[in-house]
């Protein structure tokens, strides 16, 4: 994989120059894929901890081809299956035969109407019950999993629990905060303050617009950046200590060690979101299974590149060598 990303290099198209642009124009852009070509069936994945809540999903099968694992699109923070760069990678797939899952975490997007509970980083046990809920016709040749942003941070962290054992062949994680105390500090630098305000409000739209207590609202309404957000509402509500207990025990880079399959990584240096010194800092060596594609430019999953969305290009390729 290190030769293809090495004959590919990022190279970002006109006028999408730099890391907020390229961030941006998942934002601004108005276009979206058209996915109708592909019959859609919708999925609904029960929870197993006895919460009742279930998970609505979008499965697409692709035109009858040559058989491929299904690829099980996990969304991010504020995300859902309408996310921009869902819909970018669903089409890509499609068209190259790939049959398709577009997944709502808990509490998120179609999903909100289903749910008690919201998801987090470290909600791992519902990417498994989600996974053990698929329909078997589906699954004939077995899973691959792309995570994008928080959505590859919390997959990162089912792959080292799954081992070697578990359904997903292969995975990828886009523009992940594989450190997240790193990651919600960056929202708080001055350059970032735009970002950090929207969102903030796009977070606490979607807490509020599920069940909570009355103390957790008033926690979620006054809180004033990310930190505070997780340390009053999201750390409680889901039994850890406080903010700080949060970011250790779920941080993607504590269980990036313990992944046993094929598994990609990509990430761009202006990503305005995330920092990549945690990625700089990992012995990716030390795990044979791990493959980093670095780039310099690209922003927050968007590698809006010559030729397409570069890092689709850069799943595929790695997917097609690794299982398809």
């Amino acid at each position: 994989m290190n030769d293809w990303l090495d004959r590919n290099p990022f190279r970002a198209r006109l006028p999408w120059c730099g890391g907020d642009l390229q961030t941006l124009r998942n934002m601004v852009m108005r276009g979206r894929p058209d996915l109708s070509p592909w019959p859609v069936e919708t999925l609904l994945l029960a929870m197993g901890d006895g919460s009742g809540d279930r998970l609505v999903a979008r499965l697409h099968r692709p035109k009858p081809g040559p058989a491929r694992p299904l690829a099980v699109l996990i969304h991010g923070l504020t995300g859902s299956e309408d996310s921009a760069y869902i819909l970018e990678s669903a089409h890509h797939l499609l068209a190259e035969g790939w049959p398709v899952l577009r997944f709502n975490l808990r509490g998120a997007g179609p999903s909100r109407a289903h749910c008690r509970w919201q998801y987090h980083a470290g909600r791992s046990e519902d990417l498994a019950d989600a996974l053990a809920g698929l329909p078997e016709d589906a699954l004939g040749q077995g899973v691959v999993a792309i995570g994008y942003s928080l959505g590859g941070a919390m997959l990162a962290k089912y792959l080292a629990e799954q081992g070697a054992a578990g359904p997903v062949r292969a995975a990828v994680m886009v523009s992940s905060p594989i450190d997240l105390t790193a990651a919600a500090h960056r929202f708080l630098a001055p350059r970032n303050t735009v970002y950090h305000l929207a969102m903030l409000a796009w977070m606490k739209r979607e807490a509020l617009a599920g069940p909570a207590t009355e103390a957790e609202r008033a926690a979620v309404r006054e809180a004033r950046t990310l930190v505070e957000f997780d340390d009053r509402f999201s750390a409680p509500r889901n039994g850890f200590a406080g903010v700080a207990d949060y970011y250790e025990r779920c941080k993607a880079v504590r269980f990036l060690g313990a992944v046993r399959v094929p598994a990609l990584a990509l990430h761009a240096r202006d990503d305005p979101w995330v920092p990549a010194a945690a990625y700089e800092a990992f012995d990716w060596a030390e795990n044979r299974h791990l493959t980093l594609g670095l780039s310099n430019g690209g922003g927050h999953v968007g590698f809006h590149g010559q030729g397409g969305p570069w890092h689709d290009r850069a799943i595929r390729s790695f997917l097609d060598r690794t299982a398809a």
